[in-house]
């Protein structure tokens, strides 16, 4: 546990300093330290509605997940190998005990954070981080539940077939649909060839039941020598998932090279390219990556950006409190630095785009809903914000 201060004055810090010394020397353990006060607050508008941004936290390293507890409870994961409760009514942080060894480097080490649907009633929590397998790095889903201030029961449901030597394209994401499958995403670990391959889950998408078995109706489970985990593939480096209730569609968005990511609707067995088809560009020079654009057979984006705005998460916004972003795709954006957001029409097409929070110049990793409909994000200076209506 540590303090997060949005205040610089000194002599605040000190006297702080000589409580936390008094405390340690006297035997006392503290369970949370100050966290939270308001920070910086400005107004943007959107589509009519006046909407307050305001921070709620800061100093949290890369905040690289996001998931309500309850109303007043913010679990957050950090790529470093930590994971946190918010208090935001209390302004504190408790820094959770337990936590499995995470191999940290490149873009891998903690990912991302889920509460599965029936949390309510059974407690589970799901994360994906980076494990450490022979030396190498792999996308793994695990579950576990949370006991006052320490992770118990934890089980790593799948211990993905993706490891290489790479720091590169771990994924990953967590959704599910409502009927006891939850999906995640890993990256082509930096291997382009692996995002064709089926005898990997490296750049796929995965589907499993709740307590990590397979579904005996995925696409590939009868197919001998494919991997029966998976749901679709070819894909490069899929960091934002989210599925759609309303619609009962799934959705990702992935980074493309130097240019050309992707929005790409999710479909029980497809090829969505990578890295055959891509509208992305060589590193190196001008020159395209893979064979086109479009090729029988592969599934083509529902859009996409160029150039790159390197999206870091991807949610739907649900709520009601704002209605006019009711069923838009909401992404973070990490190179062009912006909240992204997209307007799908019934057709699950792409009809209408927004940038917002430019002026910020945040890289925007995180994304989640609260229950009261607003919107938290984090950032990858580690601070956390919230959007909501300005109040009238």
């Amino acid at each position: 546990m540590r303090t997060i201060f949005n205040d610089n004055s000194e002599m605040a810090t000190l006297k702080i300093h000589k409580l936390i010394l008094l405390l340690f020397y006297s035997g006392f353990l503290l369970l949370s330290f100050p966290l939270l006060a308001v920070g910086s607050t400005f107004v943007v508008n959107s589509e009519g509605m006046v909407l307050k941004v305001e921070q709620v936290a800061k100093g949290l390293g890369v905040p690289w997940g996001l998931a309500f507890i309850s109303a007043n409870i913010l679990l957050v994961t950090e790529r470093k190998g930590s994971m946190s409760l918010l208090y935001l009514d209390k302004g504190t942080k408790v820094t959770l005990k337990n936590t499995p060894r995470v191999m940290v480097g490149g873009q891998g080490g903690m990912l991302d954070v889920a509460l599965s649907p029936d949390y309510k009633k059974t407690g589970w929590v799901y994360f994906t981080y980076v494990k450490e397998v022979d030396g190498e790095g792999a996308t793994v889903l695990s579950r576990s539940k949370i006991s006052k201030d320490k992770l118990i029961q934890w089980q790593d449901l799948l211990i993905s077939n993706s490891t290489t030597d790479t720091g590169y394209h771990f994924g990953s994401r967590i959704a599910f649909d409502g009927e006891n499958h939850v999906f995640f995403s890993i990256g082509d670990r930096g291997e382009r060839p692996t995002g064709q391959e089926l005898t990997n889950h490296a750049g796929t998408i995965i589907r499993l039941n709740l307590d990590g078995s397979i579904p005996d109706d995925n696409p590939f489970v009868k197919i001998k020598g494919v991997l029966p985990e998976i749901w679709s593939y070819g894909h490069r480096n899929p960091q934002g998932l989210a599925y759609d209730f309303a619609t009962k569609r799934l959705w990702s968005i992935e980074h493309g090279p130097r240019g050309g990511d992707e929005i790409n609707l999710i479909l029980k067995g497809e090829n969505y390219g990578w890295p055959v088809i891509s509208y992305g560009k060589e590193y190196w020079g001008p020159v395209s990556v893979g064979e086109g654009t479009q090729r029988k057979g592969m599934q083509d984006p529902v859009k996409v950006y160029t150039p790159s705005i390197a999206p870091g998460s991807l949610m739907i916004y649900s709520g009601d409190v704002l209605p006019k972003w009711k069923g838009n795709l909401l992404s973070g954006a990490l190179k062009l630095r912006h909240l992204n957001r997209v307007v799908i029409n019934k057709a699950g097409k792409a009809v209408k785009e927004e940038r917002l929070l430019e002026s910020m110049n945040e890289r925007i990793r995180a994304l989640t809903q609260s229950p009261e409909g607003w919107i938290y994000f984090s950032t990858d200076s580690g601070k956390i914000y919230r959007i909501r209506p300005a109040e009238k």
